[in-house]
C-alpha cells in the first residue's frame, strides 16, 4: 500500500509504529513471535518508503531508526542523575551472613525480607527518558560520569524508543549477548580471519563500546532492566519496582524473587549455582537486595557502593575432561608453549578443547600426561587451564610427553636459555615465528590493521606474498583477490588499513616490532625518550638504562635487536613505505597523579590493568606491583585481595576508581 495524501500517511506511519514496536516487543522480549520475519520487514519497508516520501513523518523514536547512524570520531560523556555505585561481593554463606547482620544492626529489625536476582556478565548502561521518549545513554564508567553510547544502545530491539506512558526517568539495565549468539559470532569472525572474543561478557562490551553504531547494529546485542536511577515514581518494594518495569514492556528477567531471611537467600543461591548452566546467557552470581524501599534509603551508600546490596559471586566453574594430546606452538620469540588438545567440555559459556600448558616444568609439576582425566577452569573466567589430574582415574594407558627436540616449524634444535622456563627455537627465519610477528605486528595495540588475523597471516605467508612486516605495505589489491577466500571489499579493507597505520606514533610501531621484553610500557618510555627510532638503533646499552624503569635486561635487547642484519632489512622497507619513525611531542599534562606512585588492585570497570598503568603513567604517575610504604595510593577495584590489606596496615590511602578518574581530570598543560 502507499498513500499519496499526507493526513492518510501520517495515520498509517502511526499505525506502522504500533505494530512494528509490538512485533518486536513479542519477539525480543516475550520470545513469542507473531508473523514471521518477511512479514516483519514488509512493515518496516512500507514505513521506510512512507518516511522516504514525506521526511517529515521521520519521528526520532522511529523503528527504521535502529540500523546505526555515522560513526562517531569519540565518544562525548554524559553525568548520571544518581551515581552508579558498584557492589561489594560476597563468596561464602558466611559473608551473606555477615552482610545480613550489618543490615539488621542499622535497621533495628529481627528479620529482613530480601529481593534476590541474577547477576547477569555483561556492561552495566543507563538509558535517560524523558516524556517517555529515549533520549540518552551512557556506560557506568566511574559511576559518575559515562562514555555517551546512545547510538549504539538504539540499535537494541528490547530497548523501546518510546514508552507506553510519559515517563522521566533513568533505567539501569546490563547489555549482554546469549551464549549461542556468542558462538555464532566467533564462528563468524573466524571466517573473517579475525580473532575470537574471549567471552560473551567482552563481546558485548566491545559492540556497545564501538564508535560506529552500524557495528553495533549488526552484533546480537540484548538487554536486561534491573533498576531505576533518577524516578519520581511511588513504589514500596524492589520487587514492586521491577514488576512495574515489566509492565511498560521492558525486557526484565522472570528469575526474581523475595527471600526471607538469609537461609532463603543461600537456597536461591545454590539452587542457580546448580542451574546457571542451563540458561540462555552467563551469569556469575546473585544479586542480593534489601527489598523495602524506604530501607534502602534509610540504610545509604558509602562511598564506592550502597549499603543495602551485595553480590554474591560463583566461584570458577571447573569440568572434568580428558587430555587427547599435547602439540606445542611455536610463538613470534621462539617460545615453544606445550598445548594441552583436550575433549570438548562446556566451560563459563564456551566449548573449550584447549589449554595451555605454559612449559615442561608445568607438566612435571602437575604431572600431566597423555590420556589422562583433568580438571579445567577458565582462570580469569577467560583463559582456559588445566588445575590438577584426576589421578584415580588412570587407566595405565597414559603416556608421558617430551618437549621436542627440534623446532616443529622449521626442524631447528631447541634450546634451553639459562634461568628460563621455556624451550626456545632461535632461528629467526622460522616460519611459525614469522606468522606470530605478522599477527601481532597488526594487532589492535600495536599496528591495529584492521582484518590482519592469523588466518590472513598464514595465508600471506603461505603464499610468499609477505616474509617480514615490512612487506605489509607493499601488498597490491590484485595480489590479494587471487588468494582463496578474499573478497574485493576485504582487499581494499586491509589496504586502507595498512595505509591508516602508517600514520601510527612512534610507540605503537616498536611495540609491534615484537623487541624481546619491549612491552608497551617500555615502547612508550623509548619512543618519548629518544623521539625517533633512528635514534633508539643507534643508542648504547648505557644510555638506554639511564631511562627511568628501564633495565640492563631490556636495553640488551633492544641493542642486539637493532644490530641484526634482518632488523636492518626490515625498518629500511618500513622507511621507503612512510612509515612514522617519530614520536610526537605532546604539552606535558600535570596532574593530581604526578609524582605519586600507584598500586592498582581488583578488576576496574573502564581499564585493564595495562590500560591504567599507561594512563597513570601517561599523566605523571609511577606504578608499582606491590603495596610498600612509598605507595602513595591503592586504587582498589573488586576483589581488591591481600594488597588492600597490606595499604591498610601500613596506611597507605585506598581509593576508588571514581576519585581516581577525577585525579586524572584535575590538570593543566604546560608547553
Amino acid at each position: 500500500m502507499k498513500e499519496t495524501d499526507f493526513a492518510a500517511a501520517k495515520k498509517r506511519v502511526a499505525v506502522l509504529h504500533r505494530e512494528i514496536n509490538e512485533q518486536n516487543y513479542r519477539y525480543h522480549v516475550l520470545d513469542q513471535p507473531e508473523i514471521d520475519d518477511h512479514a516483519f520487514d514488509m512493515l518496516m519497508q512500507e514505513l521506510k518508503e512512507l518516511e522516504e516520501t514525506y521526511p517529515e513523518l521521520r519521528d526520532p523514536d522511529s523503528p527504521t531508526l535502529r540500523v546505526g547512524g555515522k560513526p562517531l570520531k569519540a565518544f562525548s560523556t554524559l553525568e548520571h542523575r544518581l551515581p552508579m555505585l558498584g557492589l561489594d561481593n560476597a563468596f561464602s554463606e558466611e559473608e551473606i551472613n555477615e552482610f545480613d547482620a550489618r543490615v539488621r544492626k542499622l535497621s533495628g529489625l529481627e528479620v529482613v525480607d530480601y529481593f534476590c536476582e541474577l547477576k547477569f556478565d555483561g556492561l552495566a548502561v543507563s538509558l535517560q527518558y524523558e516524556e517517555g521518549v529515549f533520549q540518552r545513554g551512557s556506560t557506568r564508567g566511574d559511576g559518575y560520569t559515562g562514555e555517551d553510547i546512545t547510538g549504539n544502545l538504539r540499535t537494541i530491539r528490547q530497548i523501546p524508543l518510546k514508552l507506553d506512558q510519559p515517563l522521566t526517568l533513568e533505567l539501569r539495565g546490563e547489555v549482554y549477548i546469549n551464549k549461542k549468539d556468542f558462538e555464532k559470532l566467533n564462528r563468524q569472525r573466524e571466517a573473517e580471519g579475525l580473532m575470537n572474543f574471549a567471552n560473551p561478557r567482552n563481546a558485548a562490551a566491545g559492540s556497545v563500546r564501538q564508535l560506529d553504531p552500524r557495528l553495533a547494529a549488526a552484533r546480537p546485542l540484548k538487554i536486561f532492566i534491573y533498576g531505576l536511577g533518577e524516578h519520581s515514581l511511588k513504589l514500596s518494594t524492589q520487587s514492586e519496582l521491577l514488576d512495574y518495569l515489566a509492565e511498560l514492556r521492558l525486557p526484565v528477567n522472570s528469575n526474581r524473587t523475595i527471600c526471607r531471611g538469609t537461609e532463603e537467600v543461600w537456597d536461591y543461591c545454590l539452587k542457580w549455582q546448580e542451574e546457571k548452566e542451563k540458561l540462555p546467557y552467563e551469569i556469575d552470581g546473585v544479586v542480593i537486595k534489601v527489598n523495602e524501599l524506604s530501607l534502602q534509603r534509610e540504610l545509604g551508600n558509602t562511598a564506592r557502593s550502597p549499603r543495602w546490596a551485595i553480590a554474591f559471586k560463583y566461584p570458577p566453574e571447573e569440568k572434568m575432561t580428558k587430555v587427547v594430546d599435547i602439540t606445542v606452538n611455536v610463538g613470534r620469540t621462539g617460545a615453544i608453549t606445550p598445548v594441552a588438545l583436550l575433549e570438548p567440555v562446556a566451560l563459563s559459556g564456551t566449548t573449550v578443547q584447549r589449554a595451555s600448558l605454559h612449559n615442561e616444568d608445568l607438566i612435571q609439576e602437575k604431572g600431566i600426561m597423555i590420556g589422562d582425566t583433568v580438571v579445567v577452569r577458565k582462570a580469569g573466567e577467560i583463559i582456559p587451564e588445566v588445575t590438577r589430574v584426576v589421578e584415580n582415574m588412570r587407566t595405565g594407558d597414559e603416556k608421558l610427553f617430551e618437549m621436542p627436540r627440534q623446532c616443529p616449524s622449521c626442524g631447528s634444535a631447541t634450546v634451553r636459555l639459562s634461568g628460563e622456563a621455556a624451550l626456545r627455537c632461535l632461528n629467526p627465519s622460522c616460519p611459525a615465528q614469522l606468522v606470530e610477528k605478522l599477527v601481532h605486528f597488526a594487532s589492535r595495540r600495536a599496528m591495529d590493521v584492521d582484518g590482519m588475523g592469523p588466518a590472513l597471516a598464514e595465508l600471506l605467508f603461505n603464499n610468499k606474498l609477505v616474509r617480514d612486516v615490512g612487506d605489509l605495505y607493499y601488498l597490491k589489491g590484485e595480489e590479494l583477490k587471487e588468494l582463496p577466500g578474499m573478497a574485493e571489499k576485504s582487499a581494499e579493507k586491509l589496504l586502507s588499513s595498512l595505509e591508516k597505520s602508517k600514520k601510527n606514533p612512534l610507540r605503537r610501531l616498536l611495540f609491534g616490532l615484537g623487541i624481546r621484553f619491549v612491552g608497551e610500557k617500555a615502547s612508550r618510555l623509548l619512543a618519548e625518550h629518544f623521539g625517533e627510532l633512528d635514534q633508539i638503533g643507534k643508542a648504547e646499552i648505557e644510555e638506554i638504562t639511564k631511562i627511568e624503569e628501564i633495565g640492563p635486561k631490556i636495553a640488551e635487547a633492544v641493542t642486539s635487536f637493532f644490530n641484526m642484519a634482518e632488523t636492518k632489512s626490515v625498518l629500511e622497507k618500513l622507511k621507503k613505505a612512510e612509515v612514522n619513525f617519530t614520536e610526537p611531542k605532546e604539552e606535558k599534562i600535570n596532574t593530581d597523579l604526578a609524582g605519586k606512585t600507584f598500586v592498582f588492585s581488583g578488576a576496574l570497570e573502564n581499564y585493564t590493568r595495562e590500560q591504567v598503568a599507561l594512563v597513570a603513567e601517561e599523566h605523571g604517575g609511577r606504578v608499582s606491583s606491590s603495596v610498600s610504604r612509598k605507595t602513595d595510593y591503592l586504587v582498589a577495584g573488586s576483589e581488591p585481595g591481600s594488597k588492600l590489606l597490606k595499604a591498610e596496615e601500613l596506611g597507605v590511602e585506598v581509593i576508588d576508581e571514581g576519585q581516581f578518574t577525577k585525579m586524572l581530570k584535575n590538570q593543566t598543560r604546560e608547553k
